[in-house]
């Protein structure tokens, strides 16, 4: 019965499934729902999301010990408490079962590369580490860190899936030709791609703790003109002297830093010498993370010089679209490299004199 699972497309439902478990986990930020469950895995103590606020205060007044950062009179919605319980119910009963599932069958084929047993293998061990950092997030109200280190695992995790995808199309001598590159111009941009998806993540890493340290998304200004951005309060570079309430300002220094490497890349390999179609494609890929980047500098712009208490909701989708945009821009580059790095790991051995 196992067996005629296609892990293929199980591996390819995970990634976008573990996608939508992000945007989910997005939602939660943006909609300052992070604490409305104050227990783990059940929630107020029940296995539901309708919690009244009378039923919140008898919780509260059985358990002191786990009155949250917002203070033992606060009350959450059914909206915010839902979005937390939604995001448990597809991670924990929706997508760690079929992780574990599509790591029974993988285990089960003997036609399995070691390759794709380990990418299941590592699968597994990460889904099992990302519960054990959501526990330790709410234990902890989602201090920032704790936050970015979740969504940082998350990313691991979807990276791992699309590593695992990519070798079982392999073991299948399947290649798509979206993914196919030009060797020679591959092996030469592959180090230069790491660094470029490593730059990219510290970008979004900065952004999530700015945005879950409280008022730090607010620290140069929200005047809605060029003195909050790109300036900083009027100043192009501000003095730091508190690196966590001021880490906004270290987050644009990144931004734009790393928005200046990506252009630049994009000229480099504009000027190779790309012989045939396949060269093309890496360089799209190059072109497409860097246009998602550039995008994403422009929301996040928007998201500052937007800014009124009349326009909340539409901050908070801005806010999110941001995170997704920005994850996507890192998503696409480490992919490339994945390919890059398991067309090298394929490639045949000379044969000997």
């Amino acid at each position: 019965m196992l067996q005629k699972v296609d892990t293929k497309r199980l591996t390819a439902g995970l990634i976008v499934l573990t996608f939508l478990v992000i945007a989910v986990g997005g939602l939660i930020r943006v909609s300052d729902a992070g604490e409305s469950c104050p227990d783990w895995p059940t929630c107020f103590g029940t296995w539901g999301f309708d919690i009244s606020p009378e039923e919140q205060e008898r919780w509260w007044n059985e358990n002191p010990d786990e009155i949250d950062s917002r203070g033992e009179h606060h009350r959450y919605t059914t909206f915010e408490i839902f979005t937390e319980w939604f995001h448990r119910l597809l991670a924990g009963a929706i997508l760690g079962p079929l992780v574990i599932l599509n790591w029974l069958i993988i285990r089960r084929n003997e036609d399995t590369s070691k390759r794709s047993t380990f990418a299941s293998n590592l699968a597994l061990g990460l889904i099992i580490w990302q519960g054990a950092l959501g526990w330790l997030t709410v234990k902890i109200d989602n201090i920032h860190w704790s936050v970015a280190m979740h969504l940082s695992s998350a990313l691991a995790f979807i990276l791992c899936l699309i590593w695992l995808w990519i070798c079982i199309n392999r073991d299948e001598g399947i290649q798509p030709s979206w993914l196919e590159f030009d060797p020679i111009l591959a092996s030469k941009w592959k180090n230069r791609i790491a660094l470029l998806g490593l730059s990219t993540f510290t970008t979004v890493f900065a952004g999530v703790f700015v945005a879950t340290t409280p008022g730090a998304d607010q620290i140069c200004g929200v005047s809605g003109d060029v003195n909050s951005w790109p300036l900083c309060n009027g100043d192009y570079l501000p003095e730091i002297v508190d690196l966590e309430n001021q880490s906004q300002i270290i987050h644009r220094w990144l931004v734009a830093f790393v928005g200046g490497i990506l252009l630049i890349a994009c000229w480099y390999i504009r000027n190779e010498q790309i012989q045939h179609q396949h060269g093309i494609i890496l360089r799209n890929w190059i072109w497409a993370a860097t246009a998602l980047y550039c995008l994403n500098i422009a929301i996040g712009a928007l998201y500052i010089l937007s800014w009124s208490p009349d326009n909340e909701t539409f901050r908070e989708i801005l806010s999110l679209i941001h995170l997704l945009v920005g994850s996507t821009s890192f998503l696409t580059l480490a992919t490339s490299w994945l390919a890059i790095s398991a067309f090298a790991l394929h490639e045949p051995e000379p044969e000997a004199l």
